[in-house]
């Protein structure tokens, strides 16, 4: 039998049993929009954690210190006896104990501040490193522009190398420099969001003025775009001033900065921190820091990434297994109702070469139908998806993708049914009831 009389029989069978089709497709249809889709969060969620760290240096690690409890121990000769007791200062602070008969001790525990002295011996101290910066947040009244009342931003008190440590473009103008900060100026950086939210656009806030805490800076330049961030400052919605001017004008000595270094080899950071803690250690004995590094920080968000989508993936594994038993059933059920049919081809001279194509080509074709459907459902359900606030980058190689992975399934969940059509001997076939 000619492979064009083969697809006729196929097409009259399928048109013919429209219903069952579609049915037996739907398994198909879940399993390809569920690839389709897993594939596009995954893609998704890969782009973001690239966006949300693209303006991390892989060699940057961050060191702060939030404060807590702090516990000292001391002795106090009391008739002939030692006396020793603990005292925990909650959040930094002191204490005072006095003891019957003898003379008041007072611990004073204070707060830590990191400074750019800090900075200053870690750039000495600390071997392998590129660079080092301090920086601060705050948040503040902003006023000016195209405003008609006041609104609260995000302060960034930061150094002139802050923008090359935090891989900052320029949309126009230029970045604070040593001299604004040495001098404690009023000029300011606005992020590109900031700026259009205050000016309209970046041209027009270009050496404008805004007032932030009812004081006037003078704006030297806008940053480019830069979208989120995983963690920290986002530069987007952000003013940025320089560091001593914050202090000076807005802040006080009340800010809990955070210095971040560039170790020159990523593959060394872990030693570089070791080094950080030790020079820390000197100079704040018994104090507990908060130390991160980028990378680890980019290797967790991709991994947690690459979980969910191995997940998602199992899942339309699954669906797709469910999908092929269906097939499966439904194809042996056709065999079963189409014995005589079979038995009258093959004594019309069909091998058991064209039944077993036949059938399979059947099965082929409604996996197909199936895993077209679910192509078209995840491209409609997409804009449901990201309303949850879900990354969905959909592509064509997911799409075939889809597409070969339904009717694979098809395809062998199909053969065996059809091997046993194409096994049947026509005799028993046409005599079957």
């Amino acid at each position: 039998m000619r492979l064009s009389e083969i697809l006729r029989l196929v097409w009259l069978n399928l048109s013919q049993n429209k219903f069952k089709v579609i049915l037996t497709s739907i398994g198909i249809v879940v399993g390809s929009a569920t690839i389709m889709m897993v594939l596009a969060i995954g893609t998704g969620g890969r782009q973001e954690v690239a966006e949300q760290f693209k303006n991390l240096n892989a060699g940057a690690i961050d060191i702060t210190y939030e404060g807590g409890s702090s516990t000292q121990m001391f002795s106090k000769a009391q008739g002939g006896g030692e006396v020793s007791m603990t005292f925990s200062a909650p959040g930094g602070g002191g204490g005072f104990f006095s003891f019957g008969g003898g003379d008041n001790s007072r611990i004073n525990q204070e707060d830590i501040t990191l400074t750019t002295e800090d900075c200053e011996d870690l750039s000495v101290f600390v071997p392998s490193i590129s660079d080092v910066t301090i920086s601060y947040s705050t948040t503040t009244s902003v006023e000016g522009g195209d405003m008609e009342s006041s609104s609260y931003y995000t302060i960034a008190g930061v150094e002139d190398n802050y923008a090359q440590i935090s891989n900052l473009e320029m949309a126009i103008g230029d970045f604070l420099t040593e001299e604004n900060n040495e001098s404690k100026e009023k000029v300011c950086v606005l992020g590109a969001s900031a700026a259009q939210e205050i000016f309209g656009s970046a041209y027009e806030a270009y050496d404008g003025v805004v007032y932030i805490d009812d004081r006037p800076y003078i704006v030297a330049g806008v940053l480019t775009e830069m979208g989120t961030v995983a963690s920290g400052i986002n530069p987007d919605s952000t003013i940025f001033i320089p560091y001593e001017t914050g202090i000076k004008y807005i802040t006080g000595d009340n800010i809990s900065p955070t210095i971040t270094v560039i170790a020159e080899d990523v593959n060394q950071v872990e030693t570089v921190i070791t080094n950080i803690e030790t020079v820390l250690a000197d100079s704040y004995p018994n104090a507990e820091f908060t130390i991160s590094d980028a990378g680890s920080k980019m290797e967790a968000a991709s991994a947690s990434n690459e979980t969910l989508t191995l997940l998602l993936i199992s899942m339309a594994v699954i669906v797709f297994v469910v999908g092929g038993i269906g097939i499966m059933n439904v194809l042996f059920v056709s065999v079963k109702e189409r014995t005589n049919e079979i038995g009258i081809l093959k004594a019309l001279g069909c091998s058991r070469k064209d039944i077993l194509l036949e059938f399979l080509l059947e099965a082929s074709c409604i996996s197909l139908i199936g895993a077209v459907v679910g192509v078209l459902l995840s491209l409609g359900i997409t804009p449901l998806v990201e309303s949850f606030s879900v990354r969905v980058s959909l592509s064509l190689s997911g799409a075939v993708l889809s597409l070969l992975f339904g009717v694979l399934t098809g395809s062998i969940f199909g053969f065996y049914p059809a091997y046993k059509a194409s096994r049947l001997v026509p005799v028993v076939a046409l005599n079957q009831e």
